[in-house]
C-alpha cells in the first residue's frame, strides 16, 4: 500500500498541517504500518514529522547553544555562528534531530495514535512536540539528566508530572499555570501536595537538581582579587534571528517607503514636517502629482500601504 501526503504550510513560522492526497487513505493505517516496520510507510512518516523536528531542533539548539557557535560549525538547517567551512561540525544539531525523530516516531508512540476527534497523524505529533514533557525529555537527554518520577507523585493528578518537572526547573507558579492553562491556585495546591509527598518520603532533594559549576573558579583570595566582571552584550540567538527576519522584510521596501515609515512610525514626526521634507527633496508619493502638491491624506494612505507591504514581507 502506498501513502502519499502533502505538507501544507499554514503559518508564517513553523506551522504545518497534513492533507491526504488520496482521500481514502487512512492515517491510522499509515501509523500502524510504520510501527510494524513497513519501509515506505516509515519514509512517509519521517517526511511528515520533518517540519516539526526541524523547527524544534533549531529552536532548542539555539536556546542552549552557549559558546558552541564560537568553536564549531553549526549543523542546523538554519545555522548560526561564523565559523569557516573547514571547522569541525557541532554534534548537537544532528544528534537532536535524531533524538526527536526517535521520540516522535517510535513504534510505541505510533501505536498510541487513535485519530481522536478527527486529529491527523501530523496533529498528533505536533501536539506532542509542543508539550512541556517533550521539552523536558529533550533536556534530560541533552544535559544527561535522568530521574524516575515517583509513583506517589503521579497519583496526585494528571498534571502532577508536568508541575513536578516545572518546579524542578525552578519555574514560577505563574509560569507553570500559563504553560499548563491552569489557575494559579490549582498549581499552588498541587505544588504543596508534591512537596508534602516528597518530604514524607525523604526525597525533597529531587526538586533541587545538581548544578554545573566551573572548576576553573578558585575561592582563594589571591585569585579572587584578580577576577573582574566582563560586560556581556551578546544578544540571544532568538533575538538575532528576529532582527535578521525584520531586516529582510525592511530591505524589500523602497528608500521612500523606508523614509516615510521611519519618520511617521519610528520617529513619530508630524505629517507637516514629513511633507515639508518631501517637498525639499522633491520626492513625489504619487505618479503625476508634484511633491509640493502632496496632501496629508495621500501621505497617510502611502503610510498604510507601506505598512501592509511590510506585514506581507514578514509572513
Amino acid at each position: 500500500m502506498v501513502w502519499q501526503y502533502i505538507l501544507l504550510k499554514t503559518g508564517s513560522r513553523g506551522g504545518f498541517s497534513i492533507k491526504p492526497q488520496v482521500a481514502q487513505q487512512d492515517h491510522l493505517q499509515l501509523a500502524q504500518a510504520a510501527a510494524d516496520g513497513d519501509r515506505l510507510a516509515r519514509e512517509q512518516v519521517n517526511a511528515l514529522v520533518h517540519p516539526v523536528i526541524d523547527y524544534h531542533t533549531n529552536l532548542y539548539c539555539k536556546r542552549f547553544c552557549d559558546s558552541n557557535r564560537y568553536r564549531y560549525r553549526c549543523s542546523l538547517s538554519k545555522p548560526v555562528g561564523t565559523m569557516s567551512d573547514d571547522a569541525m561540525l557541532c554534534e548537537w544539531g544532528n544528534a537532536s534531530y535524531g533524538w526527536m525523530l526517535d521520540d516522535l516516531t517510535h513504534p510505541a508512540r505510533l501505536r498510541k495514535y487513535q485519530a481522536k476527534n478527527g486529529a491527523s497523524l501530523f496533529d498528533y505529533v505536533y501536539r506532542i512536540a509542543n508539550s512541556l514533557p517533550f521539552y523536558e525529555r529533550w533536556k534530560d537527554w541533552r544535559f544527561g539528566r535522568r530521574i524516575n518520577l515517583p509513583s506517589y507523585i503521579q497519583s496526585l493528578g494528571s498534571h502532577a508530572k508536568q508541575v513536578f518537572y516545572a518546579l524542578r526547573n525552578g519555574l514560577s507558579l505563574e509560569m507553570i499555570a500559563q504553560q499548563l492553562s491552569l489557575h494559579r491556585s490549582d498549581v499552588e495546591l498541587l505544588s504543596r501536595q508534591i512537596i508534602n509527598a516528597l518530604t514524607r518520603h525523604h526525597r525533597l532533594y529531587l526538586l533541587d537538581p545538581p548544578r554545573e559549576q566551573s572548576l576553573s573558579n578558585s575561592s582563594d583570595d589571591e585569585d579572587a582579587s584578580m577576577q573582574v566582571d566582563v560586560a556581556f552584550d551578546d544578544e540571544t540567538i532568538e533575538r538575532q534571528d528576529e532582527k535578521q527576519w525584520i531586516n529582510r522584510a525592511w530591505s524589500m521596501l523602497s528608500p521612500v517607503e523606508q523614509f516615510v515609515l521611519e519618520a511617521l512610525v519610528i520617529n513619530e514626526q508630524d505629517a507637516g514636517s514629513v511633507l515639508e521634507a518631501l517637498k525639499v527633496m522633491d520626492i513625489s508619493l504619487k505618479k503625476g502629482t508634484r511633491a509640493e502638491d502632496t496632501s496629508v491624506q495621500q501621505l497617510y494612505y502611502f503610510k498604510r500601504k507601506t505598512l501592509k507591504k511590510l506585514e506581507q514581507g514578514l509572513q
